[in-house]
């Protein structure tokens, strides 16, 4: 029988009620509860923000993609690609579950008769989930390019739309510079999206792969990437390098016969993923700061619990109870006040979150944040390491007061009686 946890669910928090102890437990359950619930929302939120802005970012570019062949002797790069089958090994060699396809982009500009927009042209080939274009959609439709009929249709963000003061089923005039020449193609606009990324929204718009090709004057299986895409959370940019290194060694070694540059996600958006790397930092120092706040409120309250109980631990003493028996009881009454702050922090933390996450209550400026609500992505792994580290923090602060109550002698709890 563990002699201490019996005697510490016997001895009430609050003593006899006295107003000094009754407020000090009251303090040290709310400090535990929100210093639970504010890292309970830092984790989700800062989860959340990573991988839609991830998402979204790698939906526009890709994770890698390998660009048209490098020309050493000439120090340039060719236009657009064909992907052969000696690339094709190389990249299923190193990562097997990559999925690929290849992608057309054609700057050009749109033009009505009163305003004009430059936009950049993506088309994409057979092998790409049109699922991230379909999720932002605002208005109308995105074109199934299967169809022949469809050839003619694109898809512009808001803010072009806007822009151009244009609406699903108007018809617009697109004009490209190619080969010093000038071509135009009359479009109709299938529909509008909007991703809350600026700088990409300004200029992306979706076309036909084989009305971009035909306007370029590129071959029918050409492109001007070919995309890596890999199901996992595995760094792009080490991906990148090691795909670069493995393609470098087979042109060396005679493997391949031409030499293709590489590039990632983390590269072309590092503006994006350096300020998700940012938030990792205010992270931990928002732990840092939790864990103190809880931490003293839960030291004052102890030691406040310990005054009131000298006249209880000179009886323990008297009746044999040794010095880590009394520091015992203690640190079981400590663990108390931290399971009901817990409880109140789990059940009010992840009942907020679910909130936002169904109902996005709190909003942002896309403009500032790219995204128009707080983004929540709760991961349970995550929230039981939080609770996880709160009871072993709390565990470890408590040994000083718990050696405090146990150093109390028996002839000083005489003083009062």
């Amino acid at each position: 029988m563990n002699v201490p946890f019996w005697i510490s669910k016997r001895l009430r928090l609050n003593g006899a009620g006295r107003g000094a102890n009754a407020t000090g437990v009251v303090i040290a359950v709310t400090g535990i509860a929100l210093a639970v619930i504010i890292m309970e929302f830092t984790v989700s939120i800062v989860i959340g923000f990573k991988n839609q802005i991830s998402d979204r970012v790698t939906g526009f570019e890709g994770k890698v993609w390998v660009l048209p062949e490098y020309n050493q002797e000439q120090a340039s790069t060719a236009p657009t690609m064909v992907p052969d089958s000696q690339l094709i090994a190389v990249i299923d060699s190193m990562i097997p579950d990559a999925t690929m396809h290849i992608r057309f982009n054609q700057p050009g500009i749109l033009k009505t008769d009163t305003d004009f927009s430059g936009v950049y042209f993506t088309g994409f080939g057979d092998g790409y989930d049109n699922t991230f274009a379909e999720s932002f959609m605002t208005a109308g439709e995105y074109p199934d390019y299967d169809d022949p009929s469809q050839a003619n249709r694109i898809v512009v963000s808001n803010q072009t739309a806007q822009a151009l003061r244009l609406g699903v089923g108007d018809k617009v005039y697109a004009y490209f510079f190619v080969d010093e020449a000038i071509k135009s193609r009359r479009f109709e606009i299938a529909g509008t999206y909007e991703t809350g990324f600026g700088d990409y929204d300004r200029t992306v718009s979706f076309a036909d792969i084989r009305t971009l090709r035909n306007i370029a004057g590129a071959d029918s299986l050409s492109g001007t990437r070919l995309v890596v895409d890999f199901g996992d959370d595995r760094d792009p940019g080490y991906e990148a390098m090691m795909l670069q290194d493995r393609i470098i060694n087979a042109f060396q070694e005679g493997g391949m016969e031409r030499l293709y540059p590489v590039d990632n996600v983390r590269h072309t958006g590092a503006i994006y993923f350096n300020w998700l790397d940012l938030i990792d930092t205010n992270v931990v120092v928002i732990f840092i700061l939790m864990l103190c706040v809880s931490g003293f409120t839960l030291i004052s309250s102890m030691f406040i619990i310990i005054l009131e109980r000298i006249p209880t631990i000179g009886v323990l003493r008297s009746l044999g109870a040794s010095k880590p028996q009394i520091r015992s009881v203690f640190l079981w009454m400590a663990m108390k006040i931290v399971a009901l702050g817990m409880v109140i922090g789990n059940v009010t933390g992840l009942g907020l979150l679910w909130i936002q996450k169904t109902y996005n209550v709190v909003s942002l400026d896309p403009d500032m944040y790219y995204l128009r609500h707080v983004p929540v992505e709760v991961n349970p792994w995550y929230m039981l390491y939080i609770n996880i580290g709160v009871v072993a923090v709390a565990w470890l602060i408590m040994i000083l007061p718990s050696k405090v109550a146990a150093n109390v002698s028996p002839a000083v709890t005489m003083r009062f009686e």
